[in-house]
């Protein structure tokens, strides 16, 4: 690239959109990680979700964070974000309350970044008498009963989501995640991650799986999250089979990224409902919501948001999964990727691991994994055996990398849970199951206090 892409800049042709891409590759040395968690904010008194006015809702708690010299951002003269040092505070749909953390060297310190930030969260959340859990799916409300944030993308993909599936708005409204975000020397490094991670992405679904109520009873999966996008939008969800296929590249990605229909482009303040529309259109000036006018850069990085895939390439690779869940397995998350993905041995171990898979076998094993997590079977053994080798990997990976704290500790310790899940065959899910069976008399109710952050 010869200069730096601004978001304003127009896009002239394709060629441009896959030298935006290119432009996120690194050498090992610039390599960072971008932690991202969302969870789900409810009234003490009652357990219903926080609308966003009022003196216990979402504005509230934007406004009381600022105290902590997060800077609010606005849209329509309402607070919809806040930023600071490289993180931001944002809002999905149905309130859920997301960071997404600066782009740091370690786990140590993302994993600080998540501890300052849900410390600064419960501080607020206690005056305001909310709570907020980690969770990957409301276990107790219906969608009905949740309040939808001040967004206007989010009104144009409210529209737009039920002309393609079923569960497009239990998605929007009530399911929450944990992702990392991940860099690439190269094109080549970047087929490589992208095919492993995209195998092993429902693996990460069975070890992270934390949801499994809707309506306030059990669901009949283990991942309610991930069964909720098996219906949402087949134009920008799922596995997509191009990555593992000859000759993918840069240049398909942007191909396949044209083709996903368009929600919206942004003009200041403004959102443009262009749903269903063409980016290729957009390319000519011949975009219906926008005639004669061609897209910036900004307007290609915001499409590239509203692709849903298990794996999503931007400028570098999220790896979206897993279900959001409690303090200690936020920061197992990037653990377990980094240690995969960063460092090369593990990386060609996990290759040869996923090599000979074949695409039906990953389909598959996804939705396995959504309902019987570790307990899923996969070509004559179970889920919990590839997970078992997942975390070897991982954690020589992370020993290698010797990135240590001030104690001298490395990064393995925070693959300490999954350890835990993989030892008992047990995920979070199957022990919420439990806990509804037993203690909690078949209500979800006591889940709010006992997982709150």
């Amino acid at each position: 690239m010869s200069h730096a892409i601004e978001s304003d800049e127009r896009v002239t042709d394709k060629r441009t959109l896959i030298e935006y891409l290119e432009q996120g590759c690194r050498p090992k040395a610039d390599w960072r990680i971008g932690t991202e968690h969302e969870k789900i904010g409810y009234q003490l008194d009652d357990l219903r979700p926080l609308p966003y006015e009022g003196d216990f809702g979402i504005c509230a708690m934007l406004k009381g964070l600022q105290r902590f010299d997060w800077l609010p951002v606005f849209e329509r003269g309402n607070v919809i974000a806040l930023t600071k040092d490289g993180q931001s505070i944002s809002l999905e749909p149905g309130g859920q309350f997301e960071l997404s953390g600066a782009m740091l060297e370690t786990i140590h310190e993302t994993c600080a970044e998540v501890n300052a930030h849900l410390g600064q969260v419960r501080e607020v959340a206690e005056e305001l008498g909310v709570g907020f859990i980690g969770i990957g799916m409301q276990p107790k409300w219906g969608r009905n009963v949740i309040p939808v944030m001040p967004k206007r993308r989010y009104d144009i993909m409210r529209a737009y989501m039920p002309t393609k599936g079923d569960r497009g708005l239990d998605m929007m409204l009530r399911t929450c995640t944990v992702q990392v975000n991940l860099d690439f020397a190269s094109e080549a490094d970047m087929v490589k991650k992208f095919r492993i991670a995209l195998a092993l992405q429902p693996i990460a679904t069975a070890l992270f799986a934390n949801s499994p109520f809707v309506d306030g009873k059990p669901s009949g999966f283990l991942s309610t999250r991930s069964e909720t996008w098996f219906d949402t939008d087949p134009d920008r969800c799922g596995i997509p089979r191009f990555v593992f296929e000859e000759g993918m590249s840069f240049e398909r990605y942007v191909d396949f990224a044209l083709d996903v229909p368009m929600y919206f482009v942004r003009r200041g303040d403004d959102y443009i409902d262009a749903s269903g529309q063409s980016f290729r259109d957009f390319l000519t000036g011949e975009l219906p919501a926008l005639p004669r006018e061609q897209p910036t850069f900004g307007d290609w990085s915001d499409h590239l948001t509203t692709i849903f895939t298990e794996v999503r390439l931007k400028q570098f690779l999220e790896m979206r999964g897993a279900d959001a869940g409690s303090w200690n397995r936020l920061c197992a998350l990037p653990a377990l990727w980094v240690g995969l993905l960063y460092d090369s041995s593990s990386l060609d171990a996990a290759a040869e691991l996923v090599r000979d898979w074949k695409y039906e076998e990953i389909v598959d094993l996804r939705a396995k994994a959504a309902r019987s997590g570790l307990r899923a079977d996969f070509r004559g053994s179970s889920v919990r055996d590839i997970a078992d080798q997942m975390l070897d990997l991982a954690s020589e990976g992370l020993k290698r990398r010797a990135c240590l704290d001030n104690a001298g500790s490395d990064e393995t310790g925070f693959l300490t849970p999954l350890r835990g899940v993989v030892q008992s065959g047990r995920t979070l899910s199957e022990e919420l199951l439990d806990a509804f069976n037993g203690r909690w008399s078949k209500t979800v109710d006591p889940l709010f206090g006992e997982f709150s952050y």
